[in-house]
Parts: C-alpha cells; sequence; structure tokens
C-alpha cells in the first residue's frame, strides 16, 4: 500500500519557496477507488505549483496516477492556498 499523503509531499516540497508550510491532506470521496488530495500551501507557492495554463499541476497528477496504478485507483489532487 502506497502513502499517498507522503508521496505527493515528497514530490512537492522541493518546488515551493516555503516547504515547512506546505500540508498534504487526505479527504473522503464517495467513490471507494478514488483517492482525494488537497495541497495546502501559501498563495504563492500554490501559483508555483499550477504553473502557467496548469502545466505544473498536471505533471504532479500525472506522476501521482502513475503510483496508483499499482493500487487501481483514481487520484484527484486539489490545490489551495491558505
Amino acid at each position: 500500500m502506497i502513502d499517498y499523503e507522503k508521496t505527493l509531499l515528497d514530490l512537492v516540497k522541493p518546488m515551493v519557496d516555503e516547504p515547512e508550510n506546505v500540508r498534504v491532506q487526505t479527504m473522503e470521496s464517495v467513490n471507494e477507488n478514488e483517492v482525494l488530495l488537497y495541497v495546502y500551501a501559501s498563495s504563492v507557492d500554490i501559483a508555483r505549483l499550477i504553473g502557467r495554463q496548469g502545466a505544473m499541476a498536471s505533471s504532479i497528477r500525472q506522476m501521482m496516477s502513475v503510483c496508483s496504478c499499482l493500487d487501481n485507483k483514481k487520484i484527484t489532487i486539489k490545490f489551495e492556498s491558505y
């Protein structure tokens, strides 16, 4: 079983200016085959993680979907600033 929270956190921390303020949290999903992850960071760091036209966010989602194939799960990642 893969720890999706830790994997995503390890993936995004090197990309931000304030890695100590980045949080990843798993939320409940109505679909049992879906893993819903929220990334929380400052607005500047969230903008960096989303990237231009969502390119970086798309890449992060693709990398995490490779992990989830092993468990036959669908990964949904949302980015939120605080």
